[in-house]
């Protein structure tokens, strides 16, 4: 059973190369209006955007996430950030720096970001998160003037897309959607799935890779380590307590 949402959610792609064409101002209120209608934990509202209009900061905020030229090209770039400074301004009192706050506010402004990539695509634009924008996470926090209890979590790319990717597969159903318990991992499921995967790679018409998607993993999560992040966190008013 198939609707227009469920086709539109399903026929997702990452977008990394835009046309020049501005978004008007009734299409950013509209993605913001979609991302701020997103479910908030006890209705803390504990995230905050912020639309980088200055050229300068964005050719930094490229620079800092790894040269990604997209964040300067895409008409629109938004920093989605979690914040519980909004509330230490309403009660300095308010007992912060919890490992709970950091999980709800990484989970309020996930939600709230899908949310703006959903209705971007409902108006015909495409989207890629920036998750680099953490590889120099202080600077980008001294850029962008974030005071203590805001974390920039990830930028987003919005535009009208000048590519059309294809989807890519994703892993089967059996592999993580379970029934009342975990379960282990069926392997010759996944050398499957790493078979298709390895098609894609080789078909796809740029940024063609050998292999399938497990011989990739070690070398991806060992790329994100961003050994700093802890201490960057407690430096911030995360999680001290």
């Amino acid at each position: 059973m198939n609707n227009s949402t469920i086709d539109l959610l399903c026929r997702h792609r990452s977008i990394r190369a835009y046309l020049s064409t501005a978004l008007s101002d009734e299409q950013i209120d509209c993605i913001f209006k979609a991302a701020q209608a997103a479910s908030s934990s006890s209705f803390l509202q504990c995230s905050t955007i912020i639309r980088i209009t200055d050229q300068d900061k964005r050719q930094q905020l490229a620079h800092d996430a790894g040269e990604q030229s997209y964040v300067m090209s895409a008409p629109e770039f938004w920093v989605f950030c979690a914040d519980f400074n909004r509330h230490h301004q309403i009660d300095s009192s308010v007992n912060l720096g919890k490992a709970e706050q950091l999980l709800l506010g990484c989970i309020d402004t996930a939600i709230m970001a899908q949310n703006a990539v959903v209705a971007a695509e409902s108006l015909g634009l495409g989207c890629v998160y920036i998750g680099g924008v953490r590889n120099h996470i202080d600077h980008v926090t001294t850029l962008l003037k974030l005071p203590r209890y805001v974390l920039p979590l990830f930028g987003l790319c919005i535009g009208y897309p000048d590519q059309n990717p294809d989807p890519k597969p994703r892993l089967p159903r059996s592999l993580i959607f379970f029934d009342n318990e975990y379960q282990m991992m069926d392997k010759t499921i996944l050398s499957q799935y790493d078979q298709q995967m390895s098609q894609y790679y080789s078909e796809r018409p740029t940024n063609q890779k050998p292999g399938g998607w497990s011989d990739k993993i070690p070398t991806t999560i060992n790329k994100e380590q961003r050994d700093f992040m802890l201490s960057y966190l407690h430096k911030q008013g995360w999680i001290t307590k």
